[in-house]
C-alpha cells in the first residue's frame, strides 16, 4: 500500500470494490491497483470479470504500470462473491449503463455495504438522483457519482456529482481523497444530463462533423485545424471519434436528445451522414480496427466522405495553419478567424457555434467557468477552455455580450460579481513561480521557503558543454542548497547533444570528447553533496539521468520515460551512469547481470514503476503519481531531507562475468541483442566486474566511451540516429 493511502486525513479508504469489469471497470481497478489500493473487481459472472481483468492487463497503452498488478487484483461475481463489498471502504460501481440494471444492483447492494462506507457510480450520463431512489437514508446521504474518464490511468479528469441528498462534508471529504490519492484533478458537476464533459464535449464532436460534411471538408483537413493548431490533442476530431467509439458517441447522443428537449441547439446531437453509414457498416472506430480511419499494418487509411472508401491518408494543404502554427493560439485563431480559405472557413461554422453553445450552457451546468473550462482542459486535453478562449480572442468576435470571464487573479461569477480564482499551490505547475534569473540554458525559480528551483532551459532538457559549465557555476555560486533540480522544457532531458560528440569524432578530439564526460561526472559529483531533489517527467535519459541520480533523491513523474539508450548509438553510459547503476544494484550478482542487458540493449522504461524494476531508480526515489503535484512533491522532499550517505562499492561475491556472460549469450541468440551490442554490454560488464572502487570504474567508463567512439559501427549508429532519428541495428 502506498505511504499516500495509509496517511489520509480526508478518508480512511485502503479497500476499493469495483463493479462492473468492462473497459472503464477494469481500468479503474488498473488505476487504484497502480496506486497500492487493495482493489476487488466485480461482474455478474466469474469469467466475464476475469476476461475484463485480463482486457486490462493486456490494454495499449498500457492500463497496469507493471502487468504483474493484474495478479493483485481479487476476482469475483456478484452472485457468490457479493460479500466482498462489505469488506470494501468505498464501493464502485461501474456496469453498463442502464439505469434499471444499476438501481437493482444498488438494491442489492444496500444492506451489504458498511454504515461508512462509501458508494459511487461511473455513470456518464444517467441523473444520479435516479440512481439513488428507494435506497435506504444511509446509502443516500453518501452516495455520488464518480466519473472517471477513459483511460484512468492517462486522463487525470473526475467528475464528482452530488445529489440534493448527498452529505456536504462527504462529497468534500470525497474530492478531496480523489485529488490526494488517486491523482485525480476533481470537478464538481450539477446533477444534469451528461454532466459537463459529455452535455458539451460530446456536441462539439458532433458539431466538428456536420461542418466537414457541409463544407466537404476532409478528414485529414479537419484535424489538422482541430488538432494541435487548436490547442487541442494530435487526434483532432475524426481520429477522436474513432478512439471514443461511434456507438459510444451514438449511445451517449441518444440519451442527451431524450432528456434535453428544452435545449435548443440539441439537433446538432443527431447523427451525420458519415456516422450513419460507418454504423450501418459497423466500422464504429478502433474497437473494430475501421472508422473514419482504418489501420493497415503500419499504415492509417483516411475515409473519403464522398466515396466513402478508404484512400491512402494526405497530408492536408492549409497554408494559413502551417503559416500560423508556431504563433500563440490566441493569434492563431484569431488570425484563422478572417481568413476565406478552408480554416477560416471551417472556423468560424464550428469555433465560434461552439463558443457560444458553452456560454449558452455554463450555468446549467456547472458551478462555474472555471469549472468548465477544467474540464475540457483536463479531460479532453485543450490548451484553453472555451471561456479562456473567448477571452483570447473577444466575445464581441464570438458574439456574445459579456465582460472578461477571467480578470487577473478573479473569475466572473454567475452573480456577475468577480470572485478570487482558487489557486491551490499543490498543483502549481513549475511556470507560475517566480523568476529569480534567466540564464542561457538555466532559469532559477523561487519555490518559496528557502527552495529554488533550478530548471534546464535547452529544448528537450539536451545536455551540453556549455549547459554543464553553468550548471556548474550556479551550483559553485548562486544555489548551494536546498534546491529542485528541473526542466522547464517538455521533458526533463533526452540526453546529451549527439551532434557534440559527431562533431568531436570528425576532427578526432577525443581529449575534448573525455573534457566532457569528465565535466558531467563532476557535476553528478557536486549535486550529491548537496541537499536537493531531482524532479523529473517525460525523457529522462542518458546523461540527463544521469545528473538525476546525482541528487541525493529524485521524484519522477510516474509516465516518465527513463533510461540509459547510449547503446542505440552505439555508446555506453560515461558520464557517470554506468558506475551509477553498479552501486545503486549491487545488493547481487543477478541484479547486475540484468542490468547489464538493460543497458546493453539501451532499454527505456514505460514509466517510473517500470523504471524501477529496471533498476534506473533507486529504492529511496519516490513516484509522483498525480501528474500535476510534482513540483509540490520534489519541494517537499527537499525540505525534510537530510543528510545522505553515498553507497560504498561492494565485492559481489558469486561467479559475476559467468553469470552477466550468459545473459549476454542468451540475449544474442534469441535475436534481442546484436553482436555489436554484445560488444557494448562486455564493456559494461568489465567495468562493473573488474573495478576495484568508484573512482577506478569513472574512469575505466570514460575510457571505455572513447575506445567506442573510435569504431566505425559505433559512428555509423550516430549519423544514422541524426539523419533519420532512429537506432541503427548493425
Amino acid at each position: 500500500m502506498s505511504n499516500q493511502t495509509q496517511n489520509s486525513t480526508a478518508l480512511p479508504i485502503r479497500n476499493v470494490c469495483v463493479i462492473g469489469a468492462g473497459t472503464m471497470g477494469g481500468g479503474i481497478s488498473a488505476h487504484l491497483a497502480n496506486l497500492g489500493f487493495d482493489v476487488t473487481l466485480l461482474d455478474a459472472r466469474l469469467d466475464i470479470a476475469l476476461a475484463g481483468l485480463e482486457r486490462a492487463r493486456q490494454a495499449r497503452p498500457p492500463a497496469f504500470y507493471m502487468p504483474d498488478r493484474a495478479a493483485e487484483v481479487r476476482v469475483g461475481d456478484t452472485e457468490e462473491n457479493l460479500q466482498w463489498a462489505a469488506e470494501a471502504d468505498w464501493v464502485c460501481e461501474a456496469i453498463y449503463e442502464n439505469l434499471d440494471a444499476k438501481k437493482a444492483l444498488f438494491a442489492r447492494l444496500d444492506p451489504v455495504l458498511r454504515p461508512d462506507a462509501m458508494v459511487s457510480t461511473n455513470t456518464s450520463g444517467l441523473q444520479i438522483q435516479m440512481l439513488a431512489e428507494g435506497r435506504s437514508p444511509e446509502f443516500r446521504r453518501k452516495f455520488l457519482g464518480t466519473h472517471f474518464f477513459n483511460p484512468p490511468r492517462y486522463l487525470k479528469l473526475l467528475e464528482l456529482i452530488p445529489t440534493a441528498e448527498t452529505d456536504p462534508s462527504i462529497v468534500r471529504a470525497m474530492g478531496e481523497f480523489l485529488e490526494d490519492f488517486c491523482g485525480r484533478r476533481v470537478v464538481m458537476a450539477k446533477d444534469t444530463p451528461g454532466f459537463i464533459a459529455n452535455r458539451y464535449g460530446m456536441w462539439a464532436m458532433f458539431k466538428a462533423i456536420h461542418v466537414a460534411e457541409r463544407l466537404h471538408l476532409t478528414v485529414e483537413q479537419v484535424d489538422a485545424i482541430t488538432g494541435v493548431f487548436l490547442g487541442r490533442p494530435r487526434s483532432g476530431s475524426f481520429r477522436l471519434a474513432d478512439i471514443v467509439g461511434i456507438d459510444v458517441m451514438r449511445d451517449i447522443a441518444a440519451n442527451l436528445i431524450e432528456r434535453c428537449s428544452d435545449d435548443p441547439f440539441v439537433e446538432t446531437l443527431r447523427q451525420p451522414s458519415s456516422m450513419v453509414n460507418l454504423l450501418a457498416r459497423g466500422w464504429i472506430g478502433d474497437k473494430t480496427g475501421q472508422g473514419y480511419y482504418r489501420k493497415e499494418g503500419s499504415e492509417l487509411l483516411a475515409l473519403d466522405l464522398q466515396t466513402f472508401a478508404y484512400r491512402q491518408r494526405r497530408e492536408p494543404d492549409i497554408p494559413s495553419v502551417a503559416a500560423q502554427q508556431y504563433l500563440p493560439l490566441a493569434e492563431r485563431v484569431s488570425g484563422s478567424l478572417d481568413l476565406r480559405d478552408e480554416a477560416g472557413e471551417f472556423l468560424r461554422e464550428y469555433l465560434l457555434p461552439a463558443l457560444r453553445y458553452a456560454n449558452y450552457l455554463k450555468d446549467k451546468i456547472s458551478y462555474s467557468v472555471e469549472d468548465f473550462d477544467n474540464v475540457m482542459r483536463w479531460g479532453f486535453g485543450w490548451e484553453l477552455g472555451p471561456f479562456a478562449l473567448i477571452d483570447a480572442i473577444g466575445s464581441d468576435r464570438v458574439g456574445i455580450e459579456s465582460k472578461p470571464f477571467y480578470k487577473g487573479n478573479t473569475l466572473l461569477g454567475f452573480d456577475g460579481k468577480y470572485h478570487k480564482l482558487r489557486s491551490p499551490e499543490k498543483y502549481a505547475p513549475l511556470s507560475d513561480y517566480p523568476i529569480i534569473e534567466t540564464g542561457a540554458y538555466l532559469t532559477l525559480r523561487d519555490l518559496g521557503e528557502g527552495v529554488t528551483s533550478v530548471g534546464l532551459a535547452s529544448k528537450m532538457g539536451i545536455i551540453g558543454p556549455e549547459l554543464m559549465e553553468e550548471l556548474a557555476a550556479t551550483l559553485e555560486g548562486k544555489v548551494q542548497d536546498r534546491f529542485v533540480l528541473t526542466s522547464e522544457a517538455r521533458s526533463f532531458s533526452a540526453g546529451f547533444d549527439l551532434k557534440y560528440f559527431a562533431n568531436r569524432i570528425q576532427v578526432g578530439d577525443y581529449a575534448g570528447i573525455e573534457r566532457g564526460l569528465e565535466a558531467l561526472q563532476g557535476l553528478a559529483a557536486l549535486l550529491s553533496s548537496r541537499k536537493c531533489v531531482a524532479a523529473v517527467f517525460g525523457h529522462v535519459l542518458g546523461a540527463g539521468l544521469e545528473l538525476a541520480l546525482g541528487c541525493p533523491r529524485m521524484v519522477a513523474a510516474a509516465e516518465s520515460q527513463i533510461g540509459f539508450p547510449e547503446s542505440r548509438v552505439g555508446l555506453l553510459p560515461g558520464g557517470g551512469g554506468t558506475t551509477q547503476m553498479r552501486l545503486y544494484n549491487q545488493h547481487s550478482a543477478k541484479r547486475l547481470a540484468e542490468v547489464v542487458l538493460n543497458l546493453g540493449l539501451g532499454t527505456i522504461s514505460q514509466g517510473a514503476d517500470h523504471a524501477r524494476s529496471l533498476g534506473f531508480l533507486r529504492a529511496t526515489d519516490d513516484t509522483c503519481n498525480h501528474p500535476d503535484r510534482l513540483i509540490h512533491d520534489a519541494k517537499k522532499l527537499v525540505l525534510s531531507l537530510e543528510e545522505m550517505t553515498a553507497p560504498e562499492w561492494r565485492v559481489i561475491e558469486g561467479p559475476l562475468v559467468g553469470i552477466i556472460d550468459r545473459e549476454i549469450e542468451s540475449a544474442r541468440a534469441s535475436g534481442a541483442m546484436t553482436d555489436y551490442d554484445a560488444v557494448i554490454s562486455d564493456k559494461i560488464k568489465l567495468i562493473f566486474a573488474k573495478s576495484a572502487n568508484a573512482e577506478v570504474a569513472l574512469t575505466r567508463e570514460r575510457a571505455e566511451f572513447i575506445d567506442l567512439c573510435s569504431k566505425s559501427l559505433t559512428q555509423a549508429r550516430i549519423r544514422h540516429m541524426l539523419e533519420h532519428g532512429k537506432p541503427l541495428r548493425n
